[in-house]
């Protein structure tokens, strides 16, 4: 059945600022997995309602592998959100991903390794397909709006996730594009894992700000390089996230995304823990009623 879109969007405290959110309140929202990065802010855009999350919180206090991803999924879910558009600053693993390029992601490798990576677990057990981990509907909208905007933008692209907070050594740069790779981050996953156990179809567009420490003849990665190409490129990513908002269809038709939980849950309903399935009320009620 068709309905509304509610677009969540993640990503850093500067973006809100400026995209010009109408009616915009901030809301504290409380998570049974514990404190989200910060509160929302929702209200409209081109009369489309959007949620914001800043991931790393107000001012970037949050190193990323200690974000709450299961609270900022869950929030997002208890607000009403439909759909999320991930935004993230990426470095590229890929000569032709160069710094100021945009990357529409579409798979990844994760390699994350200290982050509660799904809602589920002992007492209610639960298997989703994460083959096709983002959505083409929505990465394919950010692609149209990044290329209206005259981005250079790539379709398509495989993101290493790596644990950090210390960017890649030489070594592990090379083994990453060696598997694959074509940008990396430290902020995809688990995130994208989540959304797809919450239902929410996700799409990730990344900023590339820097090569990786693959190339020899080259310094590393420096956070004052990173951070110049952010602040830089915070007004296209301001643009693009309007324009695509305002290329939606007045009416979201349904995902495949929207019941991947549907045969998901393996644990008989009489051996499921009940503590679990009441704090699983927002990401999980649909199936667990």
């Amino acid at each position: 059945m068709d309905g509304q879109w509610h677009i969540g969007v993640i990503g850093g405290s500067g973006l809100a600022a400026g995209v010009g959110i109408e009616q915009a309140q901030e809301i504290p929202v409380e998570s049974p997995f514990g404190d989200p990065s910060a509160a929302v802010t929702t209200g409209t855009i081109g009369g489309v309602r959007v949620t914001f999350l800043p991931r790393h919180g107000i001012g970037h206090a949050i190193p990323p592998n200690m974000v709450n991803y299961r609270a900022n999924i869950d929030v997002l879910k208890r607000c009403g959100v439909t759909d999320v558009i991930a935004l993230s600053a990426i470095g590229s693993l890929n000569q032709a991903m160069a710094p100021g390029h945009l990357v529409a992601v579409d798979q990844f490798i994760d390699r994350t390794v200290s982050r509660s990576a799904s809602f589920f677990g002992p007492g209610l057990v639960a298997h989703v397909s994460l083959a096709d981990p983002v959505c083409p509907r929505l990465a394919a909208g950010l692609a149209d709006a990044a290329e209206a905007e005259e981005a250079r933008v790539h379709r398509g692209g495989c993101y290493l996730a790596m644990e950090g907070p210390q960017f890649s050594t030489r070594a592990e740069s090379r083994l990453y594009r060696k598997w694959g790779g074509d940008v990396i981050g430290m902020t995809a996953m688990p995130e994208a894992r989540l959304a797809r156990e919450a239902e929410l179809p996700y799409a990730l567009l990344g900023m590339v700000t820097d090569y990786d420490s693959w190339r020899e003849t080259e310094a590393g990665v420096e956070a004052s390089e990173v951070l110049e190409v952010m602040r830089a490129n915070v007004a296209l990513a301001q643009r693009v996230l309007r324009r695509f908002l305002a290329s939606l269809p007045r009416l979201r038709s349904a995902s495949p995304i929207d019941t991947a939980l549907e045969h998901a849950i393996m644990t008989a309903p009489a051996q499921r823990d009940p503590v679990l399935v009441a704090k699983l009320g927002a990401v999980a009620g649909r199936v667990l009623q």
